[in-house]
């Protein structure tokens, strides 16, 4: 089973950027824990990052044929990129959203994902440890297909 992280813009950013709320931990720390689990769990992933809407298409793009499933915190992207909603649609490749916030308590401007009707399903508010469940329903999403 092959898994396609991807991470929006300022992730990168992890660790420093406002902690009280994304926490301390950093973006190679959530990296090297899912990677971690996915050895555990017999996965292969690649985990991506980029602050650039482009560049997230085309990875989307490029993932049919190559992965069984993306799993994709597209940060603030979630509430403004009709492209990529439309990559996600375009691909066929099964797609969880995850977010590190509960986006639904936050601004209301957060309270809509564009991205949202075209996944398989959304994990928010669990901070680093979204990613893990986004991991694991990565698996479940393929093994149920």
């Amino acid at each position: 089973m092959k898994i396609l992280f991807l991470n929006g813009p300022n992730l990168n950013l992890l660790g420093q950027r406002e902690p009280e709320i994304y926490g301390h931990t950093t973006l190679a720390d959530i990296e090297a824990n899912v990677r971690e689990r996915a050895d555990e769990l017999k996965a292969e992933i690649d985990f991506r990052q980029s602050n650039l809407e482009g560049e997230l298409v085309g990875w989307i793009q490029q993932a049919k044929g190559k992965f069984d499933v993306i799993v994709i915190n597209a940060a603030a992207y979630t509430h403004t990129s009709i492209a990529l909603r439309d990559a996600i649609a375009a691909t066929g490749v099964p797609t969880i959203e995850i977010h590190l916030s509960n986006v639904h308590a936050r601004e209301e401007f957060r309270h809509k994902s564009l991205i949202a009707p075209v996944c398989r399903g959304q994990i928010t508010g669990f901070g680093h440890k979204s990613y893990i469940l986004g991991l694991e329903a990565a698996i479940d999403v393929k093994v149920s297909k």
